[in-house]
């Protein structure tokens, strides 16, 4: 096979600026969108590392008027949002840079729709046609470099905030969400532990993987959803094992990339479980879709042998159709590091009925291949909680 250059761009499905040391070019993307003043949304782990006193230096030398807004959870809410937007108000911004992983560009991309509407966030929720409340004129620009390889937010068109009043998370969305144009630099990611570059890698495996699995007719995101699971099965082992490793960095961050655009085709029960898990247990959304992983594959088994069997060649497995996959994931994530139960990072057995319904009425839901009831998916969770696959 070909290597992969390693810099390159390309447009699918926005201005991806792809290669080691591209975060230079921050600047000069702010400018071409008319971007002089922008708000830098980041995590509050990364606020004060050298990364990103870089990146404002570079802003900041080419004559932006920079500033940082790190108030915000690795699950994000809603008052985080409005803290953001008032940030961004107060300093006259004029468009947002999201830098950092899937907690900041959920925010960021937030913080950006809000700028200048007047209703309040969860107007937008991705209900019916909600989107159509927005006031596209209030929105800003954003420019998207993502510091970790999972969530693939950054060619995303909606966030997942969580509503802390109700308990519950919540897609907000609008079709100009999009990021316009995004940085995929590898060195960003180089720093990042064992543990994060697993369990983010992992989240792109999911998305990539529910996207192949969903019901639902969209053949250019099953082709994408395949690649997107090659590049996780050749570059996530290696990308653990050698942090320094840049190729495997950076076809990481391509892959996720390549899951968030291809879960436009939908999800499914992983999604639909981590999101009740997260806004409950506030644990961390790719370690918990790669705990969940094998357990909602064997709970969707029926539907999904004849695209197993698929998956199992392009992988080029040693072991055939659902059997081959699901031993390669359980491999896989012992390989990495990833705990084999939800009890073993914290999850308990208390709430599950709750998070049953929770997972119902999750949007993710509509996409699993096997139409599940509340006791469905609590099933899963008493699985995925004792480990029994």
């Amino acid at each position: 096979m070909t290597t992969p250059p390693l810099s390159v761009d390309w447009n699918y499905p926005t201005a991806m600026r792809v290669g080691p040391g591209r975060v230079v070019e921050l600047p000069g993307a702010c400018l071409e969108l008319g971007i002089h003043s922008p708000m830098m949304v980041t995590d509050p782990g990364l606020a004060d590392l050298p990364m990103v006193e870089s990146a404002l230096r570079i802003c900041r030398n080419e004559g932006l008027n920079v500033a940082v807004f790190a108030d915000v959870k690795s699950n994000p809410n809603g008052a985080n949002v409005d803290s953001g937007v008032a940030a961004l108000r107060a300093g006259w911004h004029d468009g947002v840079i999201a830098f950092g992983g899937g907690s900041a560009m959920d925010a960021a991309k937030a913080i950006a729709l809000m700028a200048g509407q007047r209703r309040p966030l969860w107007d937008f929720e991705d209900v019916g046609d909600n989107f159509r409340r927005v006031d596209e004129a209030g929105m800003v620009p954003v420019v998207a470099v993502p510091t970790t390889a999972g969530t693939g937010s950054e060619v995303g068109r909606s966030s997942v905030i969580t509503d802390e009043v109700a308990r519950v998370k919540r897609i907000i969305f609008h079709p100009k969400m999009l990021p316009a144009t995004v940085i995929l630099d590898p060195e960003l990611t180089v720093g990042l532990p064992h543990s994060i570059t697993a369990a983010t890698g992992m989240d792109a495996l999911s998305h990539n993987l529910e996207a192949f699995c969903a019901r639902g007719y969209h053949p250019m995101a099953e082709g994408i959803a395949l690649e997107g699971m090659r590049l996780v099965q050749e570059y996530l082992p290696r990308a653990v094992a050698d942090g320094r490793d840049l190729e495997a960095r950076q076809q990481m961050l391509v892959a996720s990339s390549m899951g968030a655009t291809a879960f436009q085709r939908g999800l499914g029960a992983m999604h639909a479980l981590s999101h009740p898990l997260g806004a409950l247990y506030d644990a961390h959304h790719g370690l918990l879709n790669a705990v969940l992983m094998p357990y909602v594959l064997q709970a969707n088994r029926a539907a999904l042998e004849e695209r197993m069997i698929r998956l199992a060649r392009y992988l080029d497995l040693p072991q055939p159709g659902f059997a081959g996959v699901l031993n390669w994931i359980l491999a896989l994530r012992a390989e990495i590091g990833i705990p084999h139960s939800l009890e073993e990072i914290g999850i308990g057995s208390e709430q599950a009925e709750q998070v049953g319904q929770m997972a119902v009425a999750d949007a993710a839901s509509a996409g699993n291949p096997v139409a599940l009831d509340a006791a469905g998916y609590s099933a899963i969770l008493g699985q995925a909680l004792r480990g029994l696959v």
